[in-house]
């Protein structure tokens, strides 16, 4: 049985800062009056990461970890503070929105040991022996 993972109240509290998230970057996207259209055609580019997946578990929770944790995208924001680059400002909205969508989801940080593995459970259905 899987038990590396979050449960309860805990739970509850990370999707719903990852909802946060997710809201306060897109509401921040909209405010500056970047293009909708970008926001949906680059929103789930992200999960290209998955493909690492074919060459196996490691691969793709070391991938899909590195695509869906906040400190790329801060970094980008960061960087943005410093040296304004408004388009890495936009992509960075954009990314920390589709990692607070998935968080909110229940899709959280992948453990090597299976891609249904993650910091905030079990994810799919659990297929039950007849």
């Amino acid at each position: 049985m899987f038990s590396n993972h979050v449960t309860g109240g805990v739970r509850t509290l990370l999707r719903l800062e990852a909802t946060i998230v997710m809201a306060l970057a897109f509401l921040c996207y909209a405010h500056f009056d970047f293009s909708l259209s970008t926001f949906f055609i680059f929103f789930l580019a992200p999960d290209i990461a998955l493909l690492a997946y074919l060459i196996g578990t490691n691969a793709g929770a070391f991938a899909y970890n590195a695509t869906h944790s906040y400190i790329a995208p801060l970094m980008l924001l960061a960087f943005h503070i410093v040296q304004p680059t408004p388009v890495l400002f936009q992509f960075a909205l954009i990314w920390l929105a589709h990692i607070g969508f998935d968080r909110a989801l229940g899709y959280g940080l992948k453990y090597k040991t299976a891609f249904r593995h993650t910091h905030l459970g079990l994810i799919g259905k659990i297929k039950k022996d007849i």
